[in-house]
């Protein structure tokens, strides 16, 4: 559901993008075909193939996607068909997959899906050619994300950006403070900015999920990517001391009532986009933390990007300069040489490039050149991506059981936004953090 909104990101900013070219058709049903995949000279060797794809895209998310799966069929002469799941993924695909009629290739938003569903069988395993893109051109850790019981099922082929700081400049200006690089100077700007007369931060506290986007970031910049891995799969436990530091380094920010505007108890009743409202549209704040969709929301407030609406990279807490990612993750539902051949172009430097010219894009694909991207914000943040090799990680709550990191007012997200509330007692939202993972991981 985070991740959904990045789409639009450059669609609202970057409007001289070229008109969308016809959109692949769609029927209701589609049957994949056993042809030949293209050979390497480009021939139309799958003509007369036809692909269904399902994806959680709507609107021009769905448009710039459709370009991509264009350039595929004007390549390839497959006949691909595209299908919304709409933002609950697993309610399209279950009847489907039980019903026995999956789409031949789905989009899957969070990588625990993968395990799910190979768990269920429901998945194709990847042909070696394919293989072999994904090595050429993905980290070992974006494959793993891909993969259930270390048999890779999957490729990360979109990435949104959450390891930021997006700030109103004139509050900056007005308190005489620079963006911070650590979190020291984070908290010293903060107190600055409150002592100028504005709110320093503003939270989105009754979208539980910017809370753990919070955290996974802290998480990781003071514990490390060996920890963080360990904490997302529960091999460690929430009441290790490395998650009492971080704890108390997001309590350094939310335990002073004059940091969050209009305190805890309105912080917890603004959601998401309502928290960058506060910043730019009735200005009564300077900061909030979350990822490059902001830029959607700050513009509906009247702010322009790069001018009053700016972002620096989220601080430094530890050793760690955090970078974290949320993404889909493309699996094969139905066998065919037609869809491992889809699965490789999305999968390929062709296939991200092309993407890559469109609005609402970034690219987990290290081969995918940020000289591709519509604009100076999306290239800066492509380029950190691609710099921050096998440190970046996935968005943790995306990867935990879904009762644990991804359910309104239930595990993860419940305590930490009693955390919100009363951020004075540490080990007690530990033991009820450790309570909730061992019901999610049983």
């Amino acid at each position: 559901m985070r991740t959904a909104r990045a789409a639009a990101i450059l669609a609202g900013l970057a409007v001289a993008v070229a008109a969308c070219g016809n959109a692949p058709t769609t029927t209701p049903d589609n049957a994949s075909s056993s042809a030949p995949a293209s050979d390497a000279g480009g021939a139309k060797t799958l003509q007369g193939v036809k692909l269904e794809v399902a994806a959680k895209w709507t609107g021009d998310e769905q448009k710039n996607f459709e370009q991509v799966l264009k350039a595929f069929s004007d390549k390839t002469g497959a006949e691909i068909t595209y299908a919304s799941t709409g933002e609950d993924t697993g309610a399209y695909l279950g009847p489907r997959i039980q019903g026995g009629s999956p789409p031949d290739v789905a989009i899957l938003p969070q990588p625990g899906l993968v395990q799910q569903y190979a768990d269920q069988n429901a998945l194709k395993p990847l042909s070696d050619p394919v293989l072999q893109e994904i090595d050429t051109n993905f980290t070992p850790y974006w494959k793993e994300l891909g993969s259930a019981d270390g048999k890779p099922f999957g490729v990360l082929i979109k990435a949104a950006h959450k390891s930021l700081v997006w700030y109103r400049a004139q509050a900056f200006e007005d308190a005489g403070v620079q963006p911070a690089t650590t979190w020291d100077e984070l908290v010293k700007n903060a107190q600055t900015i409150a002592d100028s007369g504005t709110a320093p931060f503003s939270f989105c506290g009754a979208s539980g999920w910017t809370l753990t986007d919070l955290f996974e970031n802290v998480y990781l910049s003071t514990a490390g990517p060996e920890n963080y891995d360990k904490l997302s799969k529960h091999e460690i436990p929430w009441t290790d001391a490395t998650v009492t530091t971080a704890l108390e380094k997001i309590q350094q920010i939310v335990g002073k009532k004059e940091f969050v505007v209009d305190g805890a108890s309105g912080a917890l009743q603004t959601d998401f986009p309502g928290c960058v409202d506060k910043v730019y549209g009735t200005k009564k704040s300077a900061m909030v933390i979350e990822a490059d969709f902001v830029a959607v929301s700050a513009v509906q407030a009247g702010a322009k990007v790069g001018e009053e609406a700016k972002y620096f990279p989220f601080p430094k807490v530890g050793d760690t300069a955090p970078v974290i990612l949320g993404g889909d993750v493309a699996v094969i539902m139905k066998d065919s040489p037609g869809a491992q051949e889809l699965v490789k172009f999305l999968a390929s430097k062709e296939g991200g490039e092309i993407w890559a010219k469109l609005p609402g894009y970034l690219s987990a694909n290290k081969n995918v050149s940020p000289d591709n991207y519509p604009d100076e914000l999306t290239k800066q943040l492509g380029q950190t991506i691609v710099s921050a090799g096998d440190a970046v990680r996935y968005d943790m709550s995306d990867l935990a059981p879904s009762a644990f990191g991804a359910t309104d007012g239930k595990g993860e997200w419940k305590v930490l936004q009693d955390f919100l509330r009363d951020p004075s007692d540490i080990k007690g939202a530990q033991a009820k953090l450790e309570d909730e993972a061992k019901k999610a991981w049983k």
